[in-house]
């Protein structure tokens, strides 16, 4: 990581730009028959793939009449029920990946409901005609910074998941003594409550007397996980802010709660990066 200014966002990443960011992209995309079922629902965004699976654990959801289970396959002209509720799964599985980042503030919640009435993020997004944005991961409300949504519960899914073993940057100010043993110590790993954890990389990105900032890399999403490690060595976090997810960085100049919308271009690299087929892209219609 070179070093920089962590007041400003950085750059999206320059091998994601589109040519032609101003075209919009038009994509089709045809839902494959006989699939797992929780794939099929997964990818038109009705929930991502491990809460479709809790649904068929706890028998609540039905394909034709009978509950599903786990290895069921789904094809065109199938019914799915959802607590006794239909579901036009076949809309929502033809519809284009979208992903959006979205620069979130400190002050906001990752919810779609908050019983305290604080700000939600999902009140803030782009409007979907059909399906529903699902968050790659959440942001405490402390934390600010890039977060990534998409359409696509099983794009979010391999975002998420440990096996794919994406790494996540962070800006991080800090007050406390921070010496080269210490930093050594949280790179090596730390024994926290929910068992070990460690920094894959730190660099120091200026700050002066107690007050310092530093970019961390962590390849794992487990809650506040950044705060704690840092918290462990008696440091004390007073400022942080996601800066990338994998090979998507916060674009420079998105103000807080406001959003990007990946070009094709973008989204193919992203699909590809987590082992998933690029959308069938179109010539998008002429505008007059």
């Amino acid at each position: 990581m070179q070093n920089k200014n962590v007041a400003q966002p950085v750059k999206f990443n320059a091998a994601l730009r589109s040519q032609d960011p101003e075209t919009p992209p038009v994509y089709a995309n045809e839902a494959e028959s006989s699939e797992r079922i929780q794939k099929v629902l997964a990818r038109g965004g009705i929930a991502s793939r491990r809460e479709i699976e809790r649904w068929i654990t706890e028998e609540r959801l039905k394909l034709n009449g009978q509950i599903a289970k786990l290895g069921d396959r789904l094809k065109p002209g199938d019914h799915v029920y959802v607590n006794g509720r239909p579901i036009m799964w076949e809309k929502y599985a033809i519809q284009p990946t979208r992903v959006i980042v979205y620069h979130k503030p400190t002050g906001e919640v990752v919810s779609r409901k908050d019983p305290q009435g604080r700000p939600l993020v999902f009140s803030k997004l782009p409007k979907l005609l059909v399906g529903r944005w699902i968050s790659v991961g959440r942001l405490d409300i402390n934390t600010s910074g890039l977060l990534l949504l998409t359409n696509n519960g099983e794009l979010a899914n391999r975002l998420m998941h440990p096996a794919s073993i994406i790494d996540r940057e962070y800006a991080v100010r800090v007050l406390g003594d921070v010496n080269d043993e210490l930093l050594a110590q949280l790179k090596q790993g730390i024994e926290l409550e929910d068992g070990p954890a460690k920094f894959n990389d730190i660099q120091h990105y200026g700050g002066e007397g107690a007050n310092k900032w530093y970019h961390v890399t962590v390849c794992e999403g487990r809650n506040r996980l950044v705060r704690r490690l840092w918290e462990a060595v008696g440091v004390t976090v007073s400022r942080l802010m996601r800066v990338r997810y994998g090979p998507a960085f916060l674009p420079k100049g998105l103000k807080t709660q406001d959003s990007y919308e990946m070009t094709a271009k973008e989204l193919d690299l992203l699909l590809e990066y987590v082992g998933l087929p690029k959308q069938k892209l179109f010539a998008a219609p002429e505008r007059h």
